[in-house]
């Protein structure tokens, strides 16, 4: 099986390519089977791409990387041609930056999205894994989100992701085309780019920075870490149902305010390092997903709690300095 995956160099792209390539068989504790003959990587290698991500990786002969733009359809066609599986993480997906300037966002999300099905009915692929996000449907005050329920994004970011979600989900009522997609909460763990909020506060406090807690500090999320989430969409690809949505989450809530209380413990900090700042423009204020879904019918449920997983990252990003002072440029300051 040749598995092709798109944005494979980012953050949570790597870490399925580390996972299939890892461990000989392509397996790893709770993770299916897939065994590939050959994984590709294709990544643009934007901002957030990062070679040194596979770099655990790099010498396996299975693994095949293709610098390209998923906007591009000519290199999409060339590369996707003799892949049984596609699982398509490349994305732009900071809120902070949509909100800024929309247009890498829709042209990527949605645009991208486009070329890579098209792409897939052309060439026959088995299998189009189609990976989004949990901010698609926008806020909730109680309860958790199914998979049946209505869009309402917010940022364009998440406008971006849902448009992509439904233009797959589309390929496969229209086309047949054997399309699955998994919604996830928000991720956490080593090789985070350090824009988002975990890595973001962990490497400022550790250089003895601040960090910035936006408005009153109560907006919620469900934390996931990143090998759970990708144990999920590895159970999705071997036995998810095509033209499906599944839910992939952490089971931990935490408020913003509360997550910043266990980083500032878990670096040795104190309130003191910490600075209010204005609300983002239409900021969520809680997600939640429901995952009976996904756990009835896959067998999937988080494994990392939270503890022990930024115990984990806060210890990776300590020791692993090398790696993140470029992006950062903290690096010989």
């Amino acid at each position: 099986m040749r598995i092709l995956v798109t944005g494979g160099a980012g953050f949570i792209g790597s870490e399925y390519v580390r996972m299939l390539l890892g461990v000989p068989g392509g397996t790893a504790e709770g993770v299916p089977a897939l065994e590939p003959t050959g994984v590709t990587v294709l990544d643009a290698l934007t901002y957030s791409g990062n070679p040194a991500n596979l770099a655990p990786v790099r010498d396996d002969p299975r693994l095949r990387f293709v610098q390209g733009d998923i906007r591009h359809a000519e290199v999409v066609d060339e590369v996707v041609a003799g892949h049984d599986v596609i699982v398509h993480f490349a994305a732009e997906s900071h809120v902070d930056r949509s909100i800024a300037g929309a247009a890498p966002f829709v042209s990527t999300n949605v645009l991208g999205t486009q070329a890579l099905l098209d792409a897939a009915l052309r060439h026959g692929v088995r299998r189009f894994v189609h990976v989004s996000t949990d901010e698609v449907y926008g806020s909730i005050a109680e309860g958790s989100w199914t998979e049946d329920w209505p869009l309402a994004p917010n940022s364009p970011y998440s406008a971006s992701k849902a448009g992509s979600d439904l233009l797959a989900l589309a390929y496969h009522r229209t086309h047949g085309l054997d399309v699955v997609v998994t919604r996830c909460s928000n991720n956490y763990g080593p090789y985070q780019f350090p824009e988002k909020v975990i890595p973001l506060f962990v490497t400022n406090l550790l250089d003895g920075g601040t960090v910035p807690l936006y408005g009153d500090g109560g907006n919620v999320r469900d934390w996931l870490h990143v090998h759970d989430h990708c144990r999920g969409i590895a159970m999705v690809q071997e036995k998810g149902r095509a033209g499906e949505v599944y839910h992939i989450g952490g089971g931990t809530e935490l408020t913003n305010k509360e997550l910043t209380g266990r980083l500032l413990d878990a670096c040795g900090a104190g309130w003191d390092r910490v600075v209010t700042v204005p609300d983002r423009k239409g900021h969520d204020r809680r997600y939640s997903l429901d995952i009976t879904k996904i756990n009835r019918e896959l067998g999937y449920a988080p494994s990392i709690t939270l503890g022990a997983g930024l115990a984990e990252t806060v210890a990776w990003y300590r020791d692993n300095r090398a790696w993140w002072e470029p992006l950062t440029g903290t690096a010989n300051a």
